[in-house]
C-alpha cells in the first residue's frame, strides 16, 4: 500500500511537470499581428507605498514622462502608514498623496481596497485603474499598451514584470531568470493559447466597471493571486501584454528574499485552500481547460511541498536506512529518463533567457548559483505550510534608485 501511494503521488507530479513543460513550448513564439488604438481610455494610476522615500521620487519622474496624453491619467500614491517623507516627495512632484493610517489592517491589499473607495467618491471617474509598486519603473508606452487591450475588450490585464537590478547580487539575478522564464514560458504561452493569465502584484490594469461590479476583496498576503482566482471563477480571464513592460526592484540578500517568498507561500496556501476545489469542480462541470489550468496554478504551492517531502523521503531512506526500501517511479524506467527530465528543466530556463535576449554578463555568471535559489523554495514552502495562518504583512525595503534609461542600457 505504501509503495502504491508513493508511485501514485510521483505519477501525479510527473503528469503536472510534463503538462507545464508542454504548455511552455507555446511561448517559444510571439504573435506579430497587433491591433493599435488611439489613446482614449482614462486611467487612475495607483501606487501602493509604505515608507518609500528612497525610491518613490524616481517613479514619480518616470510616470510624468509616460507617452500618453497627460489629461487622460492621474497618479495617486497611497501613503500607507508611512512614518517618513513619502507623502512630501510625492506632492513635490505634483502628484496626489493619499494618506492612510490604519495600524490594524496593514498590507497592500487593505491599502488598495481603501483607495478604491476614495476613488469612487471623486468627481472624476476613470475608465480603468492601473496599479504599481513604489519601487517600479514603467516603460513609456505602458498606458498605450493598456489602452490597446481595453479597447480590444480586455477587462483585466497584466504587464510584463522585468527586473531593474538583476546584476546586483546572485539573488537578484535568480529573480531575473525566474521572471524571464515566467513571462515568456508561463504568461506568453497561455496568452498565445487564449487561456487565462495570472496577475503578478504590480503592472496590473483593471476595468473600472469590473472593480465596481465585483469589488476588490483581495486582502490576503497575495492579493494578486486572490483576485486572479476570483476573476477566473466568474469566467473573466486576465490577459497578458508582453509589450507593457515595467521594472521591479528585487531583494539584494538571501535573507530578504526568503522573508518575501515565505510571505508569498503563506498567502498561496490560503488561496489554494479557498479556491482550488471550487475551481476544479467548475472546470470539470464546464469542461473548461482554462479553469483547470488555473486550479493547478493555485494548488502549485502544494505541488512544491509534495515534491520536497517525496524527495526528502527518498534521500533519508537511501542515506540513513540503506534503501531503497520501497519502489519509486524512476526505478521502473531506464536511467536515461532521469537525465532527460533534468536536462529539460535546465533547457527551459536557458531557452527563456535566449528568447528574451538577456545580455547581462553577471547574470550568466550567477547561473551556477541559480539551482540553490530553486532548491531554497522547498524549505521555505515547508515552513510556510506550518505558519500559513500567520497573516502579518512584512514590508520589503527598497533602496535601489535606478532611472529607466539606466535599466534600458543594460
Amino acid at each position: 500500500m505504501f509503495n502504491t501511494i508513493i508511485i501514485v503521488l510521483q505519477v501525479l507530479l510527473a503528469v503536472v511537470g510534463v503538462y507545464q513543460f508542454a504548455l511552455s513550448l507555446f511561448g517559444m513564439y510571439r504573435k506579430k499581428k497587433k491591433v493599435v488604438h488611439d489613446p482614449s481610455k482614462s486611467f487612475a494610476v495607483l501606487v501602493a507605498a509604505h515608507n518609500e522615500e528612497q525610491v518613490v521620487g524616481a517613479l514619480m519622474e518616470n510616470l510624468k514622462n509616460l507617452n500618453y496624453p497627460k489629461e487622460l491619467y492621474d497618479v495617486f500614491v497611497i501613503c500607507d502608514n508611512c512614518t517618513d517623507s513619502t507623502a512630501e516627495i510625492v506632492r513635490s512632484h505634483g502628484m496626489n498623496a493619499c494618506v492612510r493610517v490604519n495600524p490594524n489592517l496593514r498590507g497592500k491589499g487593505y491599502a488598495i481596497e481603501w483607495m478604491l473607495k476614495q476613488l469612487w467618491k471623486m468627481p472624476r471617474q476613470y475608465d480603468a485603474v492601473v496599479m504599481f509598486d513604489a519601487d517600479n519603473l514603467a516603460h513609456p508606452d505602458f498606458l498605450r499598451e493598456m489602452n490597446n487591450d481595453l479597447c480590444s475588450g480586455a477587462r483585466v490585464i497584466q504587464g510584463y514584470i522585468d527586473t531593474k537590478n538583476p546584476e546586483d547580487s546572485w539573488i537578484t539575478a535568480s529573480y531575473g531568470i525566474s521572471y524571464w522564464y515566467c513571462n515568456r514560458l508561463w504568461q506568453l504561452s497561455r496568452h498565445n493559447l487564449g487561456m487565462a493569465n495570472f496577475l503578478g502584484g504590480t503592472g496590473m490594469c483593471f476595468e473600472t466597471e469590473l472593480l465596481k461590479e465585483i469589488g476588490w476583496g483581495a486582502t490576503s498576503l497575495v492579493e494578486d493571486l486572490e483576485f486572479t482566482m476570483r476573476c477566473v471563477k466568474r469566467g473573466i480571464y486576465p490577459v497578458f501584454n508582453y509589450d507593457a513592460k515595467l521594472f521591479d526592484e528585487k531583494p539584494l540578500t538571501f535573507k530578504a528574499s526568503a522573508r518575501q517568498r515565505l510571505r508569498w507561500m503563506q498567502g498561496h496556501f490560503t488561496v489554494a485552500r479557498r479556491y482550488f476545489f471550487p475551481l476544479l469542480w467548475r472546470s470539470l462541470k464546464e469542461r473548461s481547460l482554462i479553469k483547470l489550468d488555473m486550479a493547478l496554478y493555485g494548488v502549485n504551492v502544494y505541488i512544491v511541498l509534495l515534491t520536497f517531502l517525496l524527495t526528502a523521503l527518498i534521500w533519508v531512506d537511501q542515506t540513513i536506512f540503506g534503501g531503497p526500501n520501497f519502489d519509486t517511479l524512476y526505478s521502473n524506467f531506464p536511467l536515461w529518463i532521469s537525465f532527460v527530465a533534468i536536462a529539460a528543466n535546465v533547457f527551459i530556463f536557458l531557452a527563456a533567457m535566449a528568447l528574451e535576449k538577456v545580455t547581462y554578463k553577471k547574470v550568466y555568471a550567477y547561473l551556477v548559483l541559480f539551482p540553490i535559489y530553486l532548491l531554497s523554495w522547498w524549505p521555505i514552502t515547508f515552513y510556510a505550510f506550518f505558519t500559513q495562518n500567520n497573516k502579518q504583512w512584512s514590508h520589503t525595503q527598497h533602496t535601489r534608485v535606478v532611472r529607466l534609461e539606466e535599466v534600458q542600457k543594460g
